[in-house]
């Protein structure tokens, strides 16, 4: 380890980039790995690197020659298994950032706010000051309490008797994560913390990262979540995505459930889970983009230019007859958005509709529709009722997540693949999770 940095702050070290003695970039410092000791402060045995691929591996810190400006150079030696935090070990980030602590002085309490880990030997670091902040005084809501510092052996751990961690700080490296990232960095996290963070989240933030999540931990969280609190999240998330969800649950949870959500979105899931589950209709989505046949480009693109909607549902635009809510009035066509590119902005979409492309029925199976897109090189296909109503569209996504396999996001790339599956929204078996049994030994020198 280069001499020049021998005291670092485990919360400027989340996001930093990680490379190897040439110069290429490895991935991205996710957290800080410390193993508690009787009477020593924590030891620093790794970090927690995300490479690419977003795969979370561990890094011994015996294997890192310089930490400064931001950055951090490797011997050039990672060992890529997947990360998995065993007894003993604790990520300074997710686990300690936000955990009160007592003064042993009988001065009061703070809440850790940063850790500094410090170089004791060649290949040895230690936690040796933390970063605090107080209570604040008085009523103002622009105080803030005093921020002091104080040695490991100066507090001792309040979380066994306080209320939930906070998890402000840990929420604030997860600012940037889009939502499938976001969705595994909750799963890594140890469960109880897991549960306290998904409590701060929004209820949208937390609706995208389940929507990101295999079906058990989304309703593992989602039991965890009082009703009012749960039915508010629902709402957030896609109708699909909402009625697979819902699925899961027991009957009576669900019907309190979609009792408590809005009624708009209670309506769509309740379209959606009257279908069956490997049909077009138990696939689709019930919120594309509808339009008149006078709607022009210039609205057309409009509506396809915002932010929040997904690239899949902003590949065309559907045209109907009112109503312009699911069940629509009787679907014309749809229109794509590289034809709505190559037309004046005041052409109507009406004229410019693809005539090639068929509905289908929302009974449609769902390998059925999954020819067709794949026949067509589509991304999307209107599903309509016998009335030739427009009741959804089924985008690629929907089809993917139906044919991969079930634990599809835990695979990290180099396992055989396994047979399509029909999404039945019933919960898995025990017996049909896979373990993986691996063991590895970690060693400040970086030596197993």
């Amino acid at each position: 380890m280069s001499a020049a940095v021998a005291r670092v702050f485990v919360a400027r070290l989340g996001g930093c980039s990680v490379f190897d003695p040439a110069g290429e970039k490895v991935g991205r410092v996710r957290d800080v790995i410390v193993v508690y000791r009787h009477a020593e402060s924590p030891r620093a045995v790794g970090l927690i690197v995300e490479v690419p691929g977003k795969r979370q591996v561990f890094l011994s810190i015996g294997r890192i020659t310089s930490i400064g400006s931001g950055q951090i150079i490797t011997t050039g030696m990672m060992n890529m298994r997947r990360f998995e935090q065993r007894g003993g070990e604790v990520r300074v980030i997710a686990e300690i950032l936000g955990r009160q602590m007592n003064f042993v002085d009988g001065s009061g309490h703070a809440i850790v706010e940063d850790v500094a880990i410090e170089q004791s030997g060649p290949g040895e670091w230690e936690v040796r000051e933390l970063f605090l902040r107080r209570p604040k005084i008085g009523v103002s809501p622009f105080s803030k309490g005093q921020t002091v510092f104080a040695q490991w052996a100066e507090v001792t751990d309040a979380s066994i008797t306080a209320e939930a961690q906070s998890a402000s700080q840990l929420l604030a490296t997860y600012e940037d994560l889009l939502p499938a990232d976001l969705a595994n960095a909750l799963l890594e996290l140890p469960e109880q913390r897991m549960l306290e963070v998904a409590d701060e989240l929004s209820d949208e933030r937390l609706a995208d990262a389940l929507e990101e999540m295999p079906e058990l931990d989304q309703v593992g969280i989602l039991n965890q979540l009082d009703d009012d609190r749960a039915a508010d999240v629902l709402d957030q998330m896609q109708p699909d995505d909402a009625a697979d969800l819902i699925a899961q649950l027991s009957d009576e949870r669900g019907e309190v459930l979609l009792d408590l959500m809005q009624p708009e979105e209670a309506d769509d899931v309740r379209m959606l889970l009257a279908y069956a589950p490997d049909s077009a209709g138990g696939l689709m989505t019930t919120d594309p983009i509808i339009v008149s046949a006078d709607a022009t480009v210039a609205e057309g693109l409009a509506l396809i230019r915002r932010h929040e909607l997904a690239p899949a549902l902003g590949a065309a635009v559907c045209v109907t007859m009112p109503p312009y809510e699911p069940p629509t009035g009787r679907f014309l066509g749809m229109v794509h958005f590289q034809r709505m590119l190559r037309y004046p902005p005041n052409e109507r979409l009406g004229n410019l509709l693809d005539l090639r492309l068929e509905p289908v029925l929302a009974s449609a199976s769902a390998a059925e529709v999954s020819r067709i897109l794949a026949s067509y090189n589509l991304v999307s296909v209107p599903v309509v009722d016998e009335t030739n109503r427009l009741v959804g569209v089924v985008t690629i996504d929907d089809v993917l997540d139906y044919l991969l396999p079930d634990d599809w996001r835990s695979f990290d790339g180099d396992e055989p693949s396994l047979p399509p599956r029909a999404r039945a929204r019933q919960s898995l078996p025990t017996s049909a999770i896979p373990v993986q049994a691996v063991t590895q030994k970690r060693f400040p020198n970086g030596t197993k």
